[in-house]
């Protein structure tokens, strides 16, 4: 008996080592040269902006289309299940997970685009079991919520981004905080009735760090074209957690630019990528800062940008099909997305 046991020991311990040196292995790229992306669903015509992933936990995803409602899926996209069906609106247009706790979702509705038709909706919703059952938090009139934060450490800090009613002037937009869970909210960032919050984005070194486009458009429903471009956008930044803000202008393209919708992002790659280095601020020296890459779409063009000891650097590029919101293109309002790269800061 003892010797078949270690007869079997053997060959499992040989077969492991044969599994190791395949997963070190570099295979040539030709062996998967036959795999292509395909749709995994939900198989639903329409469009959408809002899609989270989990963490730790790599079969489970969430969508939502803008006139859906919310779906999840806990086998890799196999299969999806609606969970946001019994809402009395199925616009979506702000999605987040709560990094600290996967269990509490947020959902911001209302589409969050600029468009001649559209689907609006009634402000926050919170899931505390995973999306079994949902909570109103309020924000009702802003009708439109683009986007939403919460923060990596305390699942009930939570910022958003309202963008305001589609077709008219209101006073519920800008950027609002909760740190309650969305039982009370305050209006942190504001500029007028006709300007709203589009993006937002966390320093992921410091959730203290908060940036923020806000967005002066409007595109009323009888126009084919319509302004994708107003005066009061423009890209904000707070370093106390949303308690104060103050415009970045510096570098980048102004009003008469044309300046509109921006997109955000906050580059995530390691300490030796290719960051600016901070040398003249007191205290942080050797350390190196996140680059924040900003698409700025005044006129036909776009704009890569990049930070370093508060000055912003900006290199224009010529058309590109991801450009146009302030070209009156038909699809433009919705080609806005922008993100880097993990690993590597200049992908995106």
């Amino acid at each position: 008996m003892i010797s078949i046991r270690r007869i079997v020991l053997c060959h499992l311990l040989f077969a492991l080592s044969l599994v190791a040196c395949g997963f070190g292995q570099q295979f040539d790229a030709k062996l998967f040269q036959e795999l292509h992306w395909r749709l995994i669903g939900p198989f639903r015509g329409g469009r959408g902006v809002a899609i989270s992933g989990v963490p730790g936990q790599p079969n489970v995803f969430y969508m939502a289309p803008n006139n859906g409602g919310v779906w999840k899926t806990t086998d890799y996209g196999r299969t999806w299940n609606p969970i946001f069906d019994d809402q009395p609106t199925g616009s979506v247009g702000a999605l987040a997970i709560a990094p600290s706790n996967p269990e509490i979702i947020y959902v911001g509705s209302g589409e969050g685009l600029r468009r001649p038709d559209l689907s609006t909706g009634d402000g926050m919703y919170k899931s505390s079991d995973g999306g079994r059952s949902w909570q109103h938090l309020g924000l009702r009139d802003g009708q439109q919520i683009a986007a939403s934060l919460v923060d990596p450490h305390d699942p009930n800090r939570v910022l958003v981004a309202v963008l305001g009613h589609p077709y008219g002037p209101n006073a519920e937009r800008g950027v609002f905080r909760s740190t309650d869970g969305g039982l009370t909210w305050q209006k942190v960032l504001y500029k007028d009735e006709n300007t709203g919050a589009i993006d937002l984005a966390f320093d992921p070194s410091n959730s203290q760090i908060v940036y923020a486009d806000m967005w002066a458009s409007r595109r009323p429903p009888w126009t084919t074209g319509g302004a994708y471009n107003g005066k009061g956008s423009g890209l904000y930044k707070s370093a106390d957690g949303g308690n104060t803000w103050r415009q970045i202008t510096k570098g980048l393209p102004s009003e008469a630019d044309g300046l509109g919708r921006i997109g955000l992002a906050v580059s995530l790659s390691d300490p030796d990528a290719d960051r600016p280095r901070i040398r003249d601020v007191p205290g942080m020296e050797g350390r190196w800062q996140p680059v924040v890459r900003a698409i700025a779409v005044p006129r036909p063009s776009r704009h890569r940008c990049h930070r370093g000891a508060g000055i912003w650097k900006c290199r224009s590029h010529r058309p590109h099909p991801s450009a146009g919101l302030a070209t009156g293109r038909r699809d433009a309002d919705r080609r806005r997305l922008l993100a880097v790269q993990p690993r590597h800061q200049s992908e995106r």
